[in-house]
């Protein structure tokens, strides 16, 4: 009986038929050729079946190689397998830096990219707004190459792809000089001072971050990742907006040990070593959970906040930490962020699918005055007409993949569901 095959959360059990891992382009391109349905999985960090199929599964765990380096145009190329964790070693290593990390550096560039993943910080756009070329295999095993550049809306299209258009082989990223980051963390920042300051919290540094359980008149940590300059060294205030500096490390979730963490209280290290929450030679997270997010428009920023916090004690119960970052707008088609700022509303939940989809129509229901936009990689419950509607260029989306596969092979019930459903 051949092993059951699981997402990293273990909340979904793969359906594919057969698995396979090409270790090199022409085999990649041979098994698109002659397989006639197929998902591309990436790190498994999904929690829903947008990578699911019955068919056949391709992952691209062995295609992660760096493929060049140009010092000059400040690019970097690798195959789509290649996680962050791998990478910004290597960037750092070579004097080069991302402009931003996700919450976890276990997740491939490809998978993050085709969602829409994110970090946080004002003027921080989803990791996918790095990419300045691509290369996909279509169905028919040819190469296609977009770039910026040179194809314009088409890229701009293809980005942000859910897996639609073909296996993402390559991606080129920009890159700038390598620099370092510290971060610090404040505790019990009082609600009534996130209402009228949030923008000067949120802006407070490079990347932040609020930590919250939704219970009581605060939110329970901030979270600030400061770029470290060459100028007079920075001594973190006691308070900050009524919120206590932190002298020890904390966990998101204040029982659990801060083995897994990067590094907290002023200390200054590498970029990739600290714009991540979470190490790469350690476990993520929390392990068995499940994950929802939703983005806001900025400017209902704390109205939406208050919305989500009426709705505390069906939360509670449920839920293991919420956070709230800021992702700065972008052009890509199928991010949440395009054409406006937004904040991101995360709920990591206990593993009870059962009592948490019952609670995220509540939450939905709450954000839907704000066209909050679903994370396409998490759990949601919101109908696909009303999913449709909040991505003003799906049509657009719909038409470039049935160009690039007229035929439906990289297609799957969730794609037909939440993007093709009633086109």
């Amino acid at each position: 009986m051949p092993e059951v095959e699981r997402n990293w959360a273990g909340n979904l059990v793969y359906s594919a038929a057969r698995w396979h891992t090409p270790e090199t382009l022409d085999a990649l391109r041979e098994l698109v050729a002659r397989t006639p349905r197929m998902r591309v999985i990436g790190s498994r960090h999904s929690f829903n079946t947008i990578a699911d199929t019955d068919a056949d599964m391709v992952s691209l765990a062995r295609l992660d190689r760096v493929l060049a380096l140009d010092h000059d145009r400040h690019t970097v190329t690798v195959e789509g397998g290649i996680r962050y964790g791998q990478l910004g070693v290597f960037l750092a290593n070579e004097g080069f830096a991302l402009h931003n990390m996700a919450s976890l550096p276990h997740i491939s560039v490809a998978g993050a990219c085709a969602t829409a993943t994110h970090g946080s910080g004002d003027g921080n756009g989803n990791l996918a707004t790095a990419v300045t070329a691509l290369e996909f295999v279509t169905a028919g095993g040819e190469l296609i190459s977009l770039s910026r550049e040179q194809d314009g809306e088409r890229f701009d299209g293809a980005v942000v792809n859910l897996g639609g258009l073909g296996v993402v082989s390559k991606l080129t990223l920009a890159v700038e000089p390598a620099y370092q980051v510290a971060q610090d963390v404040y505790e019990r920042l009082p609600l009534a001072e996130l209402d009228t300051n949030f923008d000067a919290v949120m802006g407070r540094a490079y990347s932040v971050s609020l930590f919250t359980d939704w219970q009581g008149e605060h939110v329970s940590q901030v979270w600030l990742k400061r770029r470290v300059t060459a100028e007079a060294p920075f001594e973190p205030p006691p308070l900050l907006f009524g919120a206590t500096h932190l002298a020890a490390e904390r966990h998101p979730i204040a029982a659990m040990s801060t083995e897994n963490l990067t590094p907290q209280r002023g200390l200054p290290g590498p970029w990739h070593e600290r714009l991540p929450h979470f190490r790469m030679d350690f476990t993520p997270s929390a392990g068995a959970e499940l994950q929802s997010e939703y983005f806001v428009p900025r400017q209902h920023a704390v109205t939406a906040l208050r919305a989500v916090y009426r709705l505390r004690e069906q939360i509670a119960p449920l839920l293991l930490i919420s956070e709230v970052r800021s992702v700065a707008a972008d052009t890509l088609w199928m991010s949440p962020c395009y054409g406006e700022v937004c904040i991101g509303i995360h709920f990591t939940w206990k593993p009870q699918w059962d009592t948490v989809k019952q609670v995220l129509p509540q939450i939905e229901a709450a954000l839907e005055p704000f066209q909050a936009r679903p994370h396409w990689g998490k759990l949601f419950t919101m109908t696909p007409e009303a999913v449709q509607t909040r991505f003003v260029k799906l049509p657009a989306f719909r038409e470039l993949v049935r160009e690039f596969d007229p035929h439906g092979k990289f297609r799957n019930a969730f794609l037909d569901r939440y993007v093709f459903g009633g086109s």
